[in-house]
């Protein structure tokens, strides 16, 4: 199934952020962007490089209005003594989600359930809470956070100016296109 245009299934999960045990739910993510970042786990090799690449990024997707939730089929609590231990991990201030149950990976369609573990799968979440963005990774490639940075970028714009799309490698403040029989084969 694809899961563009879909909203966001309900899930109830607890989660770390900035020194505290919280909930998290679907709702959450109603009223903003959002993007939620799947990992395989806790304590491994890619992982920390790229959960360490969004931290130096988050403040730049703040100031987009967008939240980040990072997600692992670990326990909350895993994550928290990762984050107390690991100092590229120390940096991180989003919301790391425990998905032990493996609800949010199964709603998302990233589950290994051979493993256990989930895809390296983004996901970029409207303010209606429908998903705009799906990009999956196998499990040896670690993602940019500027290029998610861009490609949330579009999709803001795209959504706050209907009628309107942005080319291969558009950037903010680049021309966009306006599709229309005009432009059919002059591209």
């Amino acid at each position: 199934m694809n899961l563009i245009n879909t909203e966001v299934k309900p899930f109830h999960a607890n989660a770390y952020k900035n020194g505290e045990f919280i909930e998290v739910s679907e709702k959450d993510m109603i009223g903003k962007w959002s993007v939620v970042f799947f990992y395989p786990a806790d304590f491994t090799f890619v992982c920390p490089t790229e959960l360490g690449d969004l931290a130096d990024n988050y403040a730049a997707f703040q100031k987009m209005g967008v939240e980040i939730y990072s997600v692992s089929t670990d326990t909350h609590f895993t994550h928290k003594a990762w984050h107390d231990s690991s100092d590229e991990i120390k940096k991180i201030q989003y919301t790391m989600v425990g998905d032990p149950t493996w609800t949010l990976a199964k709603n998302f369609e990233v589950l290994i359930e051979a493993e256990g573990l989930a895809d390296r799968g983004t996901f970029v979440i409207d303010p209606a809470g429908k998903i705009q963005i799906i990009e999956i990774n196998a499990g040896g490639i670690g993602r940019d956070a500027q290029e998610l940075l861009r490609k949330v970028k579009a999709a803001q714009y795209v959504h706050a100016h209907p009628g309107e799309v942005c080319p291969a490698k558009w950037k903010e403040g680049e021309a966009t296109l306006a599709p229309s029989i005009d432009l059919i084969g002059k591209i």
